[in-house]
């Protein structure tokens, strides 16, 4: 008989309670388990985990990592939580997970041996719908992971030896427990802003520039967790406490201090200062020339490590080095450049183009700036502000550019895998270069919030919330983080919570032009047409001049029915952005819901001239050709759209959606009935339900259709804010029920009929 001895980590999980359950209700008991099964399962596969084999009402579970199975047990907790919190007592899932990293016996596809008795000792000891780790596995993880860590001390466990000390996670809605010892939290850093005591107030600049350059030099070292530049930079000038502001961001320390710039000489004190204290754990003045500024910030990088009990490994050593050597002019250069980019305004992200290319020009090995390069050209892309032809290529060679200068660069590892995703779609190369990223800077807030947009594409909703969540745990006050966070939610399907939640990352930024519009369709998608109109009156007025923002109004217009007005609205963008990609598109969308279909037709051929690779244009041609009757030209023009996308993409429904009805429109009824179907079995998340809905209320199929766009509601799918115009609707206007749907989603005018019939119960 044939073994393996091999390293590896272990996961146990076992449901709470689930052997009375059985004795007293043992349908409902089979029922639960199969639902457990049924969550837990793609969980593991997603971390990389092998099932082992089942434990009754559980699962042995091995990663290649310690970190891929406590990743893995987190997540499986907070799905488990979400799916509690719509469920009756009764109902509720509670399990316990124990995670162990130790030595096993392979044989015959089982495992055996003290790394797996120990884990199955371990779970036990968690709290229902807790995690807990022995210390072994609590070494590997215990600065890769957003929860806290905390000691439950030593435990003496059944035919085990030797006492094992136990670490449990700390979930957002864990049941209070006594303090035990101090939790590695303290690693939990922010950087606050510097103040400028300097002669001259022009100096601040240099002081808030050595804020972000000690914030960048301290996030190379894997052992910090540091709250990102967007985020403290909102505390420049506070009155607030050191307590407060470690409440507000969550970190257990703070280094804070001052500049004094004198000519040629710089005078910098700094303290590093415990939150729940408010005790100093270190504190040094620094009076050197001008140009040792980046030898002092290495400086100081070492002293808290050093202060916080983290240990420098060698690559942090060299890249400590390397940033000595830099020049610091430089550097602020592509600092201001970062500081434009994440505005996402067109012309704030051109603005920051031209300053990482002056980056370029002074330094042409500076590699940072090439990565800031790919990012505009894809933020520039993604809006519709250049064309994909001529911006991809120049993203891609500025991310490889980057790498070819240092390829443990981060920041060029995230801007590579963000072309390879949003417009090569290979989503497992990018998969795995985002995880590149972040195992190479775990600080980098930016590539934690792309994976996470990934994987939510990808309809892993339930991991990119984790991960979406630790991106902000960096980056907390980051007005587009705390966005792309309800993007999440509401994808997830928890509406409700995604608008609360752009609500709280609007009024992080009152000025965050894109805040605004990005709000703006959450209200839409709610019915709340005067709050929506309200944000992009707001917009509008912090940036008059945004083509960006008068398409958004002009949008707005269109789904209210107000033709005239959005038509007229884009013909003035089309004055300011003749050869605009996106300008285009819109105006030939809104043609489209305006009836005027031959004109439609000529502006989204001219907007595919102006970006040939262009897929949302070539959709909506697809609906237009199938509404004029030119079914072959829709077929084909979807086949090319199709032929774009990713294999998740969410646009693939709408595809499928406007095929079934150019079949049906050819007669061809089998086919039809064929797509039809899939359409339906293909639940692809946020938007199917009204995809769904369209074909069959366009097709005559009235109670199936209804009950279809009653699921859309509930889902609160962003194509409800097309229920007033789409052609696809007209015949069913004069419907009681769906004129009650109208009324419920606020349109102006629309006034809910007497006795409406519940969906599939109309004439």
């Amino acid at each position: 008989m044939e073994e393996e001895r091999r390293l590896s980590a272990i996961l146990i999980t076992d449901i709470v309670g689930y052997t009375l359950l059985g004795q007293r209700d043992e349908d409902l008991a089979l029922q639960l388990l199969q639902e457990h099964d049924q969550l837990l399962q793609p969980l593991f596969g997603n971390h990389g985990g092998r099932v082992v084999k089942g434990l009754g009402d559980g699962f042995l579970v091995e990663f290649p990592s310690a970190l891929q199975a406590t990743r893995c047990a987190m997540a499986i907790q907070e799905a488990l939580h979400r799916r509690n919190g719509a469920q009756p007592p009764e109902r509720q899932i509670l399990v316990r997970i124990g995670v162990h990293v130790g030595d096993v016996v392979h044989r015959q596809g089982d495992l055996f041996g003290d790394g797996v008795n120990l884990a199955a000792r371990i779970a036990p000891l968690a709290e229902p719908g807790g995690v807990c780790l022995s210390a072994q596995a609590y070494d590997q993880v215990w600065n890769k992971v957003e929860l806290p860590l905390v000691s439950m001390g030593k435990r003496t466990l059944k035919n085990v030896r030797v006492p094992v000390e136990v670490f449990r996670a700390v979930f957002p809605w864990s049941q209070p427990h006594p303090e035990g010892p101090r939790p590695p939290e303290r690693t939990r850093i922010a950087v606050l802003p510097l103040t400028n005591i300097s002669p001259d107030p022009q100096d601040s600049f240099f002081a808030d520039g050595m804020t972000e350059e000690l914030i960048y030099t301290l996030s190379k070292i894997h052992g910090l967790r540091v709250i990102a530049q967007t985020s403290v930079m909102k505390y420049k000038g506070t009155q607030k406490s050191i307590a407060e502001i470690g409440q507000e961001l969550r970190v257990a320390t703070v280094l804070e201090g001052s500049v004094r710039k004198v000519g040629s000489r710089v005078r910098i004190n700094l303290q590093l200062v415990d939150t729940a204290t408010e005790e100093h754990l270190w504190s040094e003045a620094y009076d050197r020339d001008l140009e040792d500024v980046l030898a002092i910030q290495t400086e100081i990088a070492r002293r808290v490590a050093e202060a916080l009990e983290v240990k420098l490994v060698a690559v942090e050593e060299r890249q400590l080095q390397a940033q000595a050597s830099r020049d610091v002019g430089v550097y602020m250069r592509y600092l201001k450049g970062r500081h434009f980019w994440n505005q996402r305004s067109e012309a704030a992200v051109r603005h920051a183009l031209e300053i990482f290319q002056d980056v370029i020009t002074l330094d042409p090995g500076y590699a940072l700036a090439y990565a800031g390069i790919a990012d505009c050209y894809s933020v520039l892309a993604s809006q519709g502000h250049v064309p994909l032809h001529e911006a991809i290529p120049k993203a891609k060679e500025a991310a490889q550019k980057a790498l070819e200068i240092d390829d443990d660069l981060a920041e060029a590892h995230t801007s590579l895998a963000l072309v390879e995703w949003l417009f090569e779609h290979d989503a497992e190369g990018a998969r795995a270069r985002f995880k590149r990223a972040i195992s190479l800077n775990p600080n980098y807030a930016t590539a934690r919030q792309w994976y996470a947009n990934l994987l939510a594409d990808l309809g892993q909703t339930a991991e990119a919330l984790v991960e979406m969540k630790r991106a902000l745990a960096l980056d907390p006050l980051s007005p587009v983080i705390n966005m792309a966070l309800s993007a999440v939610l509401w994808q997830s399907g928890r509406f409700g919570e995604a608008l609360e939640q752009h609500r709280r990352a609007q009024a992080l930024a009152a000025d965050f032009v894109q805040g605004h519009l990005s709000l703006a369709e959450v209200l839409q998608t709610a019915g709340n047409w005067e709050e929506a109109e309200a944000e992009l009156v707001k917009a509008l007025d912090l940036d008059p001049t945004s083509s960006a923002v008068r398409r958004a109004f002009a949008l707005h217009l269109a789904y209210l029915g107000r033709f005239d007005e959005a038509l007229e609205a884009l013909q003035k963008v089309l004055v300011m952005e003749p050869d605009s990609p996106i300008a285009n598109y819109t105006y030939g969308r809104a043609l489209v819901l305006a009836r005027q279909y031959e004109e439609a037709v000529a502006q989204l051929r001219h907007t595919l001239r102006l970006d040939p690779e262009g897929v949302g244009p070539l959709i909506a041609l697809g609906e237009v050709h199938t509404l004029l009757g030119e079914y072959d030209r829709a077929l084909e023009a979807l086949r090319q759209a199709e032929a774009r996308l990713l294999p998740n993409d969410r646009a693939r429904v709408e595809i499928q959606a406007l095929r079934v009805l150019a079949y049906a429109g050819m007669g061809e009824t089998t086919t039809a009935e064929e797509n039809l179907r899939a359409l339906e079995g293909g639940d692809s998340g946020l938007g199917h339900a009204f995809s769904v809905a369209t074909v069959h209320l366009a097709l005559g199929h009235l109670p199936e259709g209804m009950a279809w766009l009653e699921r859309s509601y509930q889902a609160r799918d962003p194509g409800l804010r097309l229920l007033h115009v789409s052609p696809w609707f007209d015949r069913v206007r004069d419907d009681p029920w769906f004129r009650g749907l109208l009324a419920r989603m606020r349109f102006p005018g629309a006034a809910e009929p007497q006795g409406a019939p519940p969906p599939g119960e109309g004439p």
